[in-house]
C-alpha cells in the first residue's frame, strides 16, 4: 500500500483496515464514518483512496462501504459485485438504496 504523507504515512492505511476489519457481516458504514473512526474526521475521500489500493484478493469486507446516501458508489462491474457480497449478508437494497437506519454499523 502506498504511504499517505499528509495524514500519516501507513498509519492511516493500517487505522482504516483495522477500523474496516471490524465492519460486522450484515451491516454497513459510510466512507466518512469509516476515516471518522480511524481518527480522520471530514475525510471520507482518504477512505475512498485507501479501499481503492486494496489488493483485488483482499478478505477486508471493503464491500461494506457505501457512501452517505445508503449508495454503491462503484462503476460497473464492481457496484455490481458489492451489492451481490451485501444481499449475501442479507443487506438489501430498495432502489438502489440500503436502508441506514436498518444495516448503518456504529458501535
Amino acid at each position: 500500500m502506498r504511504k499517505h504523507t499528509n495524514t500519516g504515512g501507513y498509519d492511516a492505511t493500517t487505522r482504516i483496515c483495522s477500523v474496516l476489519a471490524a465492519v460486522p457481516r450484515g451491516r454497513v458504514i459510510t466512507y466518512g464514518d469509516l476515516a471518522e473512526m480511524a481518527g480522520f474526521p471530514r475525510a471520507a475521500r482518504l477512505a475512498g483512496q485507501t479501499l481503492r489500493k486494496l489488493p483485488h484478493d483482499t478478505t477486508l469486507p471493503w464491500h461494506r462501504v457505501i457512501n452517505a446516501q445508503g449508495r454503491i458508489s462503484l462503476p460497473e462491474p464492481g457496484a455490481g459485485r458489492q451489492r451481490e457480497r451485501l444481499e449475501k449478508e442479507g443487506v438489501t437494497l430498495l432502489n438502489g438504496r440500503v436502508d441506514m437506519g436498518k444495516y448503518r454499523w456504529r458501535p
